[in-house]
Order: C-alpha cells, then sequence, then structure tokens
C-alpha cells in the first residue's frame, strides 16, 4: 500500500511541475515568434511551442488522474 501512495504522490508533484514548465516554455515560444517576425532575432520557436504544448497536456493529465479520478490512494470508493 505505501508503494501505491509514494506513485500517487510523484505522479501528482510531476503533473504539478509539468504545467507551469509548459507555460514558461509556451512564453518563450510566443516571444521568439514576436522578435523572428520583428526581423529581431532567430530562433527555434516551433519547437518551444510544440514541447511546451505537450507539457501543458501531460501536466494537467496527470494531475486529473491522481486527483480528480482515484483521490487520494487511502479512500475507498464503494
Amino acid at each position: 500500500m505505501a508503494v501505491r501512495k509514494i506513485r500517487w504522490f510523484v505522479k501528482a508533484q510531476i503533473g504539478v511541475l509539468l504545467l507551469p514548465a509548459g507555460l514558461c516554455l509556451f512564453g518563450e515560444a510566443v516571444q521568439r515568434r514576436t522578435l523572428q517576425m520583428l526581423g529581431q532575432a532567430h530562433g527555434p520557436w516551433f519547437w518551444y511551442g510544440t514541447l511546451s504544448l505537450v507539457a501543458i497536456v501531460a501536466g494537467v493529465g496527470l494531475m486529473v488522474e491522481s486527483g480528480l479520478l482515484r483521490g487520494y490512494p487511502g479512500q475507498q470508493k464503494p
């Protein structure tokens, strides 16, 4: 039972960390794209944006799975 609680906790925390990391990457992609449109810099904005969307969706998915669907591992559903 203890291993199950640890897995639940780790998955929830990874989800909580992935969401803001994805939002930061999204902001970086928008900034790089804007600078590229202005002709001031070149950068891989597309890959930053793609990675940000993957991180956002994975973070939300892990948080929803660990919190809403199953709840805390000690709670038994009827």
